[in-house]
C-alpha cells in the first residue's frame, strides 16, 4: 500500500472513531518505578528520586509519560519507530510517519505510589493538512484517574504523515 493510501486509511479510521471512549488500566504506580523515571528525567531530589524518603512524591510527569503499566513489553505491541501499536487512532499496521504535534496537560490531582490508574481516552478531531497528500492532525483527550477520582487531564496532538 502506497503512503497516499495508508494516509486516506488512516483518516477513515480515525474519523469513523472519533468520540468513542477507550478505558484500560495502566496498572499499579509502584514507588520503584516512580523513583527510577524521576532518575531518568534528570532529578535529584530526594523527595522525588528515593523512595525511603519520608515524603517520597511522584513526579507529575510520571503518569501521563507512562503509556503501559508493566515493563517488558510484548514486542509485538510496538510499531518499528517504537511507538505503541494502538497510541495513535487509525494508525495500527499502516506505513505512515508519527510525530508528537504538541501536548497541554492539566494536573488535578496527585498521583500516589499504590495508585490503580486508568486511562480513558478519544479521538476529538481529525484534520487534513498541507497540500498535496499533506499530513493528518489528530487530537486526542485523555483522563488519568484513581479511585479517589481524576488526576491529570491531556491534550495531545500527532502528526500522521
Amino acid at each position: 500500500m502506497g503512503r497516499t493510501a495508508a494516509l486516506e486509511l488512516a483518516e477513515e479510521r480515525a474519523r469513523a472513531s472519533i468520540g468513542s471512549w477507550e478505558r484500560r488500566s495502566l496498572g499499579v504506580v509502584r514507588v520503584e518505578d516512580a523513583a527510577e523515571f524521576a532518575r531518568a528525567a534528570g532529578e535529584s531530589a530526594p523527595r522525588l528520586v528515593d523512595p525511603g524518603h519520608a515524603g517520597f512524591a511522584v513526579h507529575p510527569m510520571y503518569v501521563v509519560s507512562v503509556l503501559r503499566g508493566a515493563p517488558g513489553a510484548d514486542p509485538a505491541e510496538f510499531r518499528p519507530d517504537g511507538m505503541y501499536r494502538d497510541e495513535v487512532p487509525g494508525t495500527d499496521g499502516l506505513d505512515v510517519g508519527l510525530m508528537a504535534g504538541g501536548q497541554t496537560v492539566h494536573w488535578t490531582g496527585e498521583v500516589r505510589p499504590g495508585d490503580l490508574i486508568e486511562l480513558s481516552r478519544a479521538l476529538t478531531s481529525v484534520e487534513r493538512k498541507g497540500s498535496g497528500d499533506g499530513f493528518l492532525l489528530l487530537t486526542v483527550k485523555k483522563s488519568y484517574a484513581a479511585a479517589r477520582g481524576t488526576l491529570v487531564e491531556v491534550t495531545e496532538r500527532f502528526i500522521v504523515r
